[in-house]
């Protein structure tokens, strides 16, 4: 298997001229740094050392030490080659690259598949080299009992030189030259389905291996080679494989030996199917592992002879037939689903959509809708995006962008799915979907998906293929799509009214509410808009904790007189969504519950009026309130209720006051400050206000309407929403009132003793007669007389 430090093509070592002497030496130049040029030689100087043993061939680097060299100007200093310690570049490599142990199969299947890749287009001009090689995959067996993984590809294996050129000179990665040399060869053009990139794949192999051995045999030669190096040694060793019973047709195979602790793990069937399936699902090539299976065959038994039976000489045994489960091994295809993204959207069906769906999430319920789509230009990329049928069963899932629903692959291998929002934002984390490109900015890992201006454009199309799919659903004739789409993630799209100001007009057309005028079905802002009034400017709307509350509020009472449509925010987020959206379509959102409120036709001489005529009970009851109203003034809102208490334009409202009252790290300081001042709005046509502008003119100091006042005061503050300091209070108000209301209205006597004793009569007639306990009696009395 062609790794991924062997992908190149077929370039002659430096090594293979060298005579083959007891001890050779020779000053190598590896790849971990790029080559120089322009006087400055920037590679790292090695002294390797070839030592023939029992015809194999060790080559060891001794040390790496810096050359110095000196040039002819004067003045210009002295100049020096990089020096890099391979044993220690190794162990960077294998122990602080990889954040997970298990990407060593990944990379490994990686290889495999780029060296069938190559093989597949080398054949295409060189049919021979195809030969006799059999089919093009990858089988993997694992040993649990011997502690090893064997990987075998039949792709286009390695030369000699090859093994030496790519194994053995870090950071150098073979498909790379491979796709620079098809780039010059204008004739043959380039192969984006090779995979490799950095040329350290490979290494990752004694992340969980001990000792790693690599058999390759390439159509190009007639013999076969060993490569075989252990952990933390700067030194490998290749030797020609000479028995019969390791040879192979063509292609690669490597064998890992695992480590002690990773044996029980990596070893296991089990366990690589799990990763093939994670990590290699849809590589173009098959890809097959050794599984235990079970099957059910049927057994002849002899049946058992009865007692007191003696069996015959020469008469047949009488048999039956029993089922039985047997066990037994046999290669299993790993990676059957296909990429369904790599197909023409046209020539998938929605059935295929649908399992595919099912097979790549584990899910069991059909997706709400989806989206095939591929992006050209800039940033090309192929991406199947789906809604799921279903919203997270976790609260905690729509404020997690973490949720593992998109999956990344480059070239069709699994690379992520672990993003902070790089690719979608968090009101969105509920989409569900593959995203595949040729070329993304990743890091060597292969893990991380670094931040670039790529990332930028592709994230902003995901988002934008993903609104065009929800927009779908809403203009669609079956009404209960959305329906159901909104009772599952409204709310994640509320959280985008919050956090992406930059998408407020692709998100405002998909919002729904209750309203006045459709207390059962959700409306739409754009039919709100549509069944506006002529003279209504803008956008009203009433934020409490339940449609009960919202329907009853005194704020609501001029508005519906005068046929006037109210938006009802009963979600704990509604509120500051709509906050951060401002206007819609040139109209203001306008919240009732807040001063100022106009309603665009009032009637400026009779409010003249009635101002002036309760100007002195404002006043008053002001004076009478203190510090727990900013004013008293009248109400232009209210038809039916005596009061209403409304908050100032710029604080809080009773149910943003009432949700951060209940947050559980709420700051009780920033709480008083954002609470603002709160306004009593009278009606001037209640009788109730009539009554206490009379006692303000002609009783001023009476106790009885202070404490009206008082009583109609926290009796506003429920109304209104908001929460009484003291409720306890409260209530003791209201039952001194009820007791004035109601005290000797149905004739209640003081003295209920007395009366009883008149209507009684003589006392001796009523006594009670007193019956005295008989005598103790004995246990044996039968209780008779």
């Amino acid at each position: 298997m062609a790794p991924a430090l062997s992908r190149s093509l077929y370039t002659t070592s430096p090594l293979t001229s060298l005579p083959f002497t007891p001890t050779t030496q020779s000053h190598l130049r590896t790849a971990f740094l790029p080559r120089g040029g322009a006087g400055l030689r920037t590679g790292v100087s090695c002294s390797w050392n070839l030592e023939k043993r029992c015809n194999r061939f060790a080559v060891k680097c001794d040390a790496a030490v810096a050359k110095k060299e000196t040039t002819s100007e004067e003045g210009s200093g002295e100049k020096f080659e990089y020096q890099a310690e391979v044993s220690r570049l190794l162990d960077l490599i294998v122990h602080s690259l990889y954040s997970h142990k298990e990407v060593f199969l990944r990379e490994l299947v990686s290889n495999a598949s780029d060296a069938l890749d190559k093989l597949r287009f080398l054949s295409v001009t060189e049919p021979a080299l195809l030969g006799d090689g059999g089919e093009l995959e990858i089988r993997i067996k694992p040993d649990p009992d011997n502690g090893t993984i064997t990987i075998t590809d039949s792709g286009i294996g390695m030369t000699k030189e090859e093994l030496i050129d790519c194994l053995g000179t870090i950071a150098q990665s073979g498909t790379s030259k491979f796709l620079k040399a098809l780039k010059e060869n204008k004739d043959l053009g380039a192969d984006n389905g090779l995979i490799g990139q950095f040329g350290v794949g490979f290494y990752s192999a004694f992340l969980v291996a001990e000792k790693v051995v690599v058999s390759t045999k390439s159509p190009k030669s007639d013999k076969q080679y060993v490569w075989e190096s252990v952990a933390d040694s700067s030194s490998y060793v290749i030797r020609e494989e000479t028995d019969p019973e390791n040879f192979l047709r063509r292609g690669t195979q490597i064998t890992l030996y695992l480590r002690e602790d990773d044996k029980y793990e990596f070893a296991e069937s089990t366990r690589i199917k799990n990763l093939v399936k994670n990590y290699s699902q849809f590589v173009g090539f098959p890809i097959y592992t050794w599984q235990e299976k079970s099957r059910t065959i049927e057994v002849e038994e002899e049946e058992p002879s009865k007692e007191g039976e003696e069996e015959k000489e020469g008469e047949p045994k009488k048999t039956k037939k029993t089922s039985k489960t047997e066990k037994y091994w046999d290669w299993e295809l790993a990676n059957e689903t296909k990429p369904l993204w790599m197909r023409n959207s046209k020539e998938v069906s929605k059935e295929e959509y649908n399992e595919f769906y099912k097979k790549a999430f584990n899910e069991f319920l059909d997706p709400l809708a989806h989206t095939h789509f591929t992006t050209e230009g800039e940033v090309e990329f192929r991406s199947i995006l789906y809604i799921p049928g279903m919203g997270p069963l976790n609260n905690e899932d729509v404020t997690n962008p973490k949720t593992k629903n998109i999956r990344l692959h480059v070239k069709r291998v699994f690379i992520s799915d672990d993003f902070d929002g790089e690719l979608f934002p968090r009101y969105l984390s509920f989409v569900k979907g593959v995203v595949d490109s040729n070329d993304l900015p990743l890091n060597v890992s292969r893990e991380i998906l670094q931040e670039s201006r790529i990332v930028r454009i592709m994230r902003k199309r995901l988002i934008r293929k993903t609104f065009d799919m929800i927009q779908e659903i809403s203009e669609s004739e079956n009404k209960e799509d959305y329906k159901k789409f909104w009772e599952n993630f409204g709310r994640f799209i509320k959280l985008g009214c919050i956090e992406d100001t930059g998408n407020h007009k692709r998100i405002t057309p998909l919002l729904r509410f209750y309203s006045s005028k459709n207390e059962e079905e959700l409306t739409s802002l754009d039919e709100y808009i549509e069944n506006m009034g002529e003279n209504q400017k803008a956008i009203y709307y009433l934020a409490t904790d339940s449609l009960k509350s919202a329907k009853s509020a005194p704020f609501l009472e001029k508005l519906l007189q005068k046929d006037i449509e109210v938006l009802y925010l009963v979600e704990p987020i509604d509120e500051v969504a709509i906050q951060n959206l401002q206007t819609y379509k040139e109209k203001k959102f306008v919240d009732i519950s807040k001063e100022d409120l106009e309603l665009g036709d009032e009637d400026e001489v009779k409010e003249r009026e009635a101002k002036q005529e309760f100007n002195l009970l404002c006043d008053w009851m002001k004076q009478q309130l203190g510090d727990k109203v900013a004013k008293v003034q009248v109400s232009n809102r209210l038809s039916s209720s005596p009061c209403v208490l409304v908050s100032g334009k710029f604080g809080w409202s009773a149910n943003m006051e009432r949700l951060m009252k209940a947050q559980a790290l709420g700051d009780t300081s920033s709480l008083e400050f954002m609470r603002g001042r709160r306004i009593l709005e009278i009606n001037p046509d209640h009788p109730i206000i009539k009554d206490l502008n009379a006692a303000c003119k002609n009783a001023p100091e009476s106790s009885e309407a202070t404490r009206v006042v008082d009583l109609l005061y926290d009796t506003a503050i429920i109304s209104s929403g908001f929460t009484p300091d003291s409720p306890a209070e409260l209530g003791n108000k209201i039952y001194e009132m009820m007791a004035m209301a109601v005290g000797g209205r149905w004739g209640r006597v003081e003295e209920e003793g007395s009366s009883n004793v008149d209507e009684g009569g003589d006392e001796k007639d009523g006594e009670a007669e007193v019956v005295e306990p008989s005598e103790v009696r004995a246990e044996s009395d039968p209780w008779q007389d």
